[in-house]
């Protein structure tokens, strides 16, 4: 990481779902905030903006991490992935389209945060248990669903997965 002339703006190199960047980011700014603002990648949504919702939840270096708790500048050298990652094209994902089967999601605003924090748990372990899906879900909030359908859903996916690969 390189200051810049001014002491409020740093320079970074960065990768964002898979394409390496130099940017110019304000020392302050949250990584969310320059998702949003700057690479305009809205998918990553801002709720409560304490890290306690898990609605910006994104992966770094393939970690779920809260974006609305780490600044742009952390990420200087990393690998960052979005929810604008999982699909290909007009193509959804295993997981995303689990979701859509299941009606895991109904105002969306938590949807992004949950498919990024599923996506890490499924990297990690592609057989979870429904308690390790629970577990790997239970720091991001819905106030729509009661839950069910989303771990339905992360369930079904990790089986396509799985056939897909077996």
């Amino acid at each position: 990481m390189t200051s810049t002339s001014s002491s409020d703006r740093i320079e970074i190199d960065v990768e964002i779902n898979g394409r390496r960047r130099a940017v110019v980011v304000n020392a302050r700014d949250t990584l969310a905030d320059h998702l949003r603002n700057d690479q305009k990648l809205t998918g990553t949504k801002l709720g409560c903006e304490q890290g306690v919702c898990g609605a910006c939840t994104i992966l770094m270096d393939g970690a779920a991490v809260r974006s609305c708790l780490t600044l742009a500048a952390q990420g200087d050298g990393r690998s960052i992935r979005t929810v604008e990652d999982l699909s290909e094209g007009s193509s959804l994902s295993p997981l995303q389209e689990a979701f859509k089967k299941h009606h895991a999601l109904q105002c969306g605003f938590c949807t992004a945060g949950f498919l990024m924090s599923a996506t890490e748990l499924l990297e990690s372990n592609p057989s979870p248990t429904r308690d390790e899906v629970v577990e790997a879900l239970s720091g991001n909030f819905c106030r729509c669903t009661g839950y069910q359908t989303i771990v339905a859903a992360v369930l079904d996916a990790s089986e396509q997965i799985g056939n897909a690969n077996g």
